[in-house]
């Protein structure tokens, strides 16, 4: 899986680091290469809602991540490639990779099911 970790976007909601084009071409480049299992961008942050569950039992639910970093999740692939080479080169063409992004490479967990 490919965790897309956005990096400085400006008011518009547009990254700096790269066009929608750029973001065009990688998706078909993943699509034509047939490597693509699934993938989303995800909706803004303001969006988001975090639910935490205390030792007691309590449901604590919060608008937004809150999280204490500069890189919010934007989105992920999840290819199916045969190593983590080849994995590492199609996260280092991902275009949110670039500047202040960052792409995390992790493997599915197969649980044998």
């Amino acid at each position: 899986m490919l965790l897309i970790n956005a990096g400085a976007i400006d008011a518009s909601g547009a990254s700096a680091e790269c066009d929608v084009q750029e973001w065009t071409d990688y998706d078909k480049a993943v699509r034509d290469a047939g490597i693509l299992v699934s993938g989303e961008s995800l909706a803004d942050l303001v969006t988001a809602t975090t639910v935490r569950v205390g030792p007691d039992g309590q449901r604590s639910v919060v608008d937004g991540p809150f999280a204490e970093t500069h890189e919010v999740l934007g989105g992920f692939y999840v290819i199916d490639v045969p190593n983590l080479d080849v994995a590492l080169d199609w996260a280092a063409r991902c275009p949110g990779a670039r500047g202040s992004g960052s792409v995390v490479v992790r493997p599915v967990a197969d649980f044998g099911a």
